[in-house]
């Protein structure tokens, strides 16, 4: 099977043309060499994939006949990625100098200078 509609299978990219779009832009490796989204994947291969900031590290157990459901992705994959890259995206989010809380709206113009550095002195 394409590695592309293997990623697609075991439902790590939403669609497939965006699982190929990883493999020509070098985000997906298999011995540390970028690979192409047509390469035949087999089992026991280990796959590294970089995706939102993490590198997952996936274990080839099966190849799927097709597109299987969320349930059973775990029969034809093994998850091998550490926890340490989830715990760094976190400290990513929190590192920004400025963070708002989902949900809160726009900025005010308040916000939106105090973001910008921007500090107005009213000196006369």
């Amino acid at each position: 099977m394409r590695i592309d509609k293997y990623l697609w299978c075991i439902r790590l990219f939403k669609t497939r043309s965006i699982a190929t779009d990883a493999c020509k832009k070098g985000h997906v490796k298999i011995n540390e060499s970028a690979i192409k989204p047509s390469r035949e994947v087999y089992g026991n291969e280990e796959i590294l994939v970089r995706k939102n900031q993490i590198n997952y590290k996936i274990k080839i157990l099966d190849i799927p006949a097709n597109r299987v459901g969320a349930k059973l992705v775990d029969l034809y994959r093994k998850d091998l990625t550490p926890k340490e890259e989830f715990e760094r995206t976190e400290l990513l989010k929190y590192s920004k100098d400025y963070y708002r809380k989902k949900g809160t709206g726009r900025p005010t113009k308040k916000d939106r200078r105090d973001i910008d550095g921007y500090h107005t002195d009213n000196e006369d």
